[in-house]
């Protein structure tokens, strides 16, 4: 959700610069700016959707479904790094030799993650703050598992681990 009136920098001059440089996060426009003009310049600039104040909350929550459900839809293909080739659609890892391995959900949240972030030192509390949504047993060994999993699978060289930092997924390995 993005308000026009931001104290420093216009509104749309934010929205045109994350669409200029390529973020395509969904984004609402919360406003009380509501001729058809400025939501024609707010579509124009990137919006996904445009809302003027005052609404109702059931009116914001059934335009960002709308706004989610779009988003999803959109498919940008299977995400690669490091020689992988993650079908998000299959749930499955094609290996730089082109055999493939089904994941199990878990195995294929933190694999995601990881590439969504490769070269980055991922600590196991953020692995396991995305894996496991509630209470989830911070203290145990689950992660470390799982990594060990994903290591037979992919093989033990992509994702290295850094002692009491967490692990990194190596970049495009050749």
């Amino acid at each position: 959700m993005l308000d026009l009136g931001l104290p420093e920098r216009a509104g749309i001059e934010v929205l045109r610069n994350w669409r200029q440089r390529g973020n395509r996060l969904p984004v609402i426009i919360l406003t009380a700016r509501s001729s058809w003009e400025e939501k024609v310049s707010g579509f124009k600039a990137g919006a996904d959707d445009y809302l003027a104040k005052p609404f109702q909350i059931e009116e914001l929550l059934a335009r960002i479904n709308a706004v989610l459900k779009r988003a999803v839809g959109l498919n940008t293909g299977p995400l690669q790094c490091s020689g992988l080739l993650l079908n998000e659609d299959t749930q499955r890892v094609t290996l730089p030799d082109q055999s493939e391995e089904e994941l199990t959900a878990t195995e294929f949240k933190l694999l995601r993650y990881l590439m969504m972030h490769p070269g980055q030192i991922v600590s196991k509390q953020t692995l396991t703050e995305h894996v496991y949504e509630y209470d989830a047993d911070r203290d145990s060994n689950v992660i470390e598992v799982y990594i060990n999993r994903l290591r037979h699978k992919i093989g033990a060289t992509l994702i290295q681990t850094r002692r009491g930092q967490g692990y990194v997924l190596v970049e495009d390995i050749e």
